[in-house]
């Protein structure tokens, strides 16, 4: 097989992995189930799409179709070759004004089609909680719905036309079609035709009619993913003479890629939204009482009706990112609702959500009624989406796990069912998670289990059986939008009962005879309890680590968080820092995922003696700009950078330090031999002799321009800033952090930064410290970094306080007092070092603290106009948000600040300036970072706290940035 795939390999315009990292990456999507691959395919023409079809018959093997793999319930999982049309099937073809229609590809992201909609005045209804990254081919494979289908519908409900290439190789186009059409179809002496006189055949017969109406889900019921949709063909001609026109499509919408590879959607589109929204979020005391709330709520005819409850709350409130918004929770309800109203003004919505308040209030539900507009209920319906991913941080092994979460009921059936759900979750013990989709009758249900012990496996395999009962009892869909997968597929004969599964399994043979396409779904699906991703009651291997994870429980556990809901695979124009490398390369491997994925892998599989000593996670690793967006905006909060710093700590006590590692881990020892000759040191390194063979000698990109040295910041505080450190000092004392690159590479700004705060009022001191270890850091040279982080602890414990706290120009200098520093010092000073991080700021963060004191005001600053466009760095973004850059520089009271929507700039330290990291690092800024900058206007100021941002602005768009604090003490009255 190894050398049947190497000939395929090169017969692909597209690319074709079989090693066994690719194999690891793509062995899990978003489910809790695992199956190494035999191969991974990225195709990028429908040509190749038939090569591997071909391959798959004459190999014996399958085909996994796959986009951005954030199934829930293992659609994306299985043993043949994982078809990933992600990075190349992304093209839009037309967008037709006219017939409000678009043709595309299925490797379109949902928001980004959006994006493109948005100026013909059109949009695409459907709305996962993953939209910012899933794409087009898998919400026609799930049939996805959203939080907005009660108005939108599904996705086969705007489904006009499929293209596709069956089984055999042939290619056909499933559309709507008249009498006259279905007839031609009829008489095709092809595959498709077959297809077509298999479907009739099949349906005709009124007793088969009649058992597919009984024992399929309610008609009512509009999201429903159990089996294959023939309950809908039904509603079509020629079944229904009044229906709409035979269209297989419906059947394919929903079939999980197990009867075709479906190359180009033509989609109905619906005009733009009304532009105003005002979203209500009722606050309850119990989960009854809600689910009575949701049917007043859907009287008043909102545009979304979700529910978070008290369990999934709570678990936002330790995520960096979801803790910003939670700012309209008030108290600690049991659950809340999220309402919207939209209008084409705001008194339009406005009146809509007062009404439905009104009738809650004279019913007796619900105790509070915030209400929240644009632009805020973004944040809404941001705390919403992240709900699957904050569940990951529950800290235990026994987790909310999703098999039952996708259940659907008709809507007035609602409150019984869940009633009833609870008591039968009673029998388990459990205490369940409840949220989501409300006002459409599906609500996710989360039981906890335990998938690392036999026993936890048991209980989740009775549990679901229970689940499916009562499902049927209520003539349910088990599946409202996820699909069966491998978690739900067992169970389709008890839903639909076992004649029409019969029905279910001959269509499967009739459209793909040798089980070709994503098999063990839908049809002769395997027990829901194996091909798990934990191996039951296998003890968890003992690792050492220089960084704590006592948080999580281990560095297994920090990884594990990982639950693989693809939030790192947001594109750039999504906005957030997470994942730089991703969204440049645009390659699975390159996400916060792949790399989580990697870690547990070979750390778990491992039978070495170093744990950490696979090539595999190296190269995993290597493209990971240690940014800490994952830190903030991964909804489980997966650290990256930290732990990426820890394996590279433990591959490199294998394999070595590589002198370029050595290098730049120690710049701060050998910039300050260079800064004793600046002048010389700065002539050598910016020469083609020898600037170009340091270049070369530590694999330098050529194109780099190397930081130039000056005199140090020390030399010239003990020179003349120690002189004037007390002048005008009235507000109190700062100490100020003298950090590695603002001492030699920026020391004006160091020197701009304390003689601003001295103009402020404030007296500064810089006492003798180490340097912050941000380059060890970076390079894995954790003893290194320790031994500085436990020095600057001890030095700094005696002098800081709320009244003298530390002020830091670098951020990614300061923030590790935050952030590395109480994870690395030595136990018994954890809970010291985590106290003294309170008392740590960037400048202008405390800048901001003193200016709501009132200490200092606009008053002490220019009033000249001033238009400034601030990039923040990545670790503040993470760590304390940019705010607080973007509220000072507005202080002066005519300078209007623009925060730039960019991401990583793309530098992270010595990342950039690595040569086999050059091309990465300049696309990441071309991303959204160099057109913003080079779009400014000439007297626009453009700001920067990090000095590797400040640098990589310089080399791609020839533009200079200042830092805050340059850009303060220009301001100054």
């Amino acid at each position: 097989m190894h050398q049947a795939l190497a000939q395929l390999a090169t017969q692909l315009e597209g690319e074709l992995h079989y090693d066994s990292l690719l194999r690891a990456l793509y062995a899990t999507d978003g489910s809790i189930y695992k199956a190494y691959p035999l191969a991974v395919a990225l195709p990028s023409s429908i040509a190749d799409l038939k090569k591997l079809i071909n391959f798959a018959r004459q190999n014996h093997t399958s085909l996994i179709p796959r986009t951005a793999g954030t199934s829930l319930a293992g659609q994306c999982v299985g043993e043949g070759i994982v078809v990933d049309v992600s990075k190349h099937f992304t093209k839009i073809l037309e967008v037709n004004v006219e017939e409000q229609t678009v043709r595309l590809q299925p490797g379109v992201i949902r928001d980004e089609l959006n994006r493109h909609l948005q100026p013909y005045g059109l949009y695409f209804g459907p709305n996962t909680s993953t939209a910012n990254r899933c794409m087009l081919g898998g919400m026609v494979g799930n049939n996805s719905c959203g939080t907005t289908s009660i108005v939108y519908g599904s996705t086969r409900d705007h489904v006009i036309e499929l293209h596709a290439v069956l089984s055999d190789g042939s290619e056909a186009v499933f559309g709507p079609l008249s009498a006259a059409e279905l007839e031609a179809k009829l008489q095709l002496d092809t595959l498709e035709g077959q297809l077509y006189r298999h479907m009739l055949a099949e349906l005709s017969p009124a007793e088969v009619r009649e058992e597919i109406r009984t024992q399929y889900p309610k008609p009512s019921i509009h999201r429903r993913n159990t089996g294959y949709a023939i309950d809908l063909l039904l509603r079509q001609q020629p079944f229904d003479p009044e229906g709409k026109p035979f269209n297989f499509a419906t059947m394919i919408c929903g079939s999980e890629g197990t009867l075709a590879l479906v190359t180009e959607i033509k989609l109905q589109l619906d005009p733009l939204p009304d532009p105003v929204d005002v979203v209500v979020a009722p606050h309850f005391d119990n989960l009854n009482e809600s689910m009575r709330a949701v049917l007043v709520a859907m009287s008043h005819q909102p545009s979304a009706c979700e529910l978070m409850d008290k369990s999934i709350l709570d678990c936002t409130k330790d995520n960096i990112e979801q803790l910003k918004n939670r700012f309209f929770i008030h108290g600690d309800p049991e659950a809340v609702l999220m309402i919207e109203f939209r209008g084409k003004t705001i008194a339009e919505a406005e009146a809509k959500a007062d009404a439905m308040i009104q009738d809650m209030r004279e019913k007796g539900l619900g105790y509070h009624f915030p209400k929240v507009y644009s632009p805020e209920s973004k944040s809404v319906w941001a705390l919403r989406a992240a709900g699957f991913g904050v569940l990951s941080n529950i800290k235990s092994d026994k987790k909310p796990i999703e098999f039952v979460e996708d259940t659907a009921v008709d809507l007035p059936d609602l409150p019984a069912y869940i009633e009833e759900f609870a008591e039968v979750m009673k029998q388990f013990d459990q205490k369940v998670v409840y949220y989501a989709h409300a006002g459409a009758g599906e609500l996710h249900l989360r039981p906890s289990v335990n998938l690392k012990t036999a026993e936890g496996v048991a209980e989740m395999r009775a549990i679901a059986e229970a689940s499916a009962h009562l499902v049927k009892k209520y003539g349910g869909s088990l599946s409202g939008e996820h699909g069966d997968g491998r978690v739900r597929g067992e169970f389709i004969p008890i839903m639909v009962g076992e004649k029409n599964y019969q029905i279910l399994r001959r269509i499967k043979e009739t459209w793909d005879p040798a089980h070709i396409f994503n098999p063990g779904k839908i049809v002769d699906a395997p027990p829901m309890d194996t091909s798990l991703r934990h191996e039951a009651d296998k003890p968890e291997p003992h690792i050492d680590t220089i960084f704590d994870y006592s948080d999580p429980g281990s560095l297994l556990e920090a990884v594990e968080k990982c639950n693989g809901s693809g939030d790192c695979r947001k594109s750039s124009f999504s906005g957030g820092t997470m994942c730089p490398s991703y969204m440049a390369t645009l390659n699975e491997k390159d996400t916060t995922r792949a790399r989580a994925n990697a870690l547990r892998e070979f750390l778990t599989m491992n039978t070495k003696a170093n744990p950490f000593n696979h090539p595999e996670i190296y190269e995993a690793m290597d493209l990971c700009l240690s940014c800490k967006g994952c830190k903030s905006e991964c909804p489980s909060s997966v650290d990256m950078a930290t732990l990426k710093a820890e394996f590279l700590y433990h591959y490199q006590r294998a394999n070595g330090v590589p002198l370029r590692s050595r290098v730049f881990g120690n710049i701060g020892k050998i910039n300050k031999l260079a800064a004793l000759t600046p002048g010389l040191s700065n002539a050598a390194l910016g020469s083609t002799t020898i600037g170009g063979l340091i270049k070369r000698i530590l694999g330098v990109a050529p194109e780099r321009s190397l930081p130039p040295v000056g005199r140090s910041l020390r030399s010239w505080w003990n020179r003349e800033g120690k002189k004037i450190a007390v002048t005008g000092a009235h507000k109190g004392k700062v100490y100020v952090f003298c950090d590695e690159f603002t001492n030699y590479n920026d020391p004006t700004i160091g020197q701009t930064a304390i003689k601003l705060l001295l103009r402020l009022g404030y007296q500064v001191e810089m006492p003798m410290h180490p340097d912050s270890g941000r380059a060890y850091f970076s390079k894995g040279l954790l003893r290194e970094a320790r031994a500085l982080a436990q020095a600057n602890v001890a030095l700094f414990k005696p002098l800081l306080s709320a009244e003298t706290p530390l002020i830091g120009i670098e951020p990614s200098a300061i923030l590790g007092f935050r952030d590395e520093y109480p994870r690395l010092v030595a136990p018994a000073d954890r809970s010291i070092a985590t106290a003294l991080g309170q008392h740590v700021f960037l400048l202008e963060s405390f800048l901001v603290r003193e200016a709501q004191a009132g200490r200092i005001s606009a008053e002490d600053f220019t009033t000249a106009p001033k238009k400034v466009k601030v990039h923040a760095h990545c670790h503040q973004k993470a760590i304390v948000g940019a705010e607080a850059t973007a509220q000072i520089l507005a202080l002066p009271r005519n300078y209007s600040v623009e925060l730039i929507p960019s991401g990583c700039c793309g530098m992270a330290g010595s990342f950039g300036y690595e040569k086999e990291h050059y091309e990465v690092s300049m696309q990441v800024g071309e991303l959204v970072l160099f057109p913003a900058v080079r779009a400014a206007v000439a007297e626009e100021i453009i700001a920067a706290p990090g000095t590797s941002c400040r640098h990589q602005i310089l080399d791609g768009t020839g533009k200079k940035a200042l830092h805050p604090a340059e850009v303060l003490w220009a301001a100054l009255g």
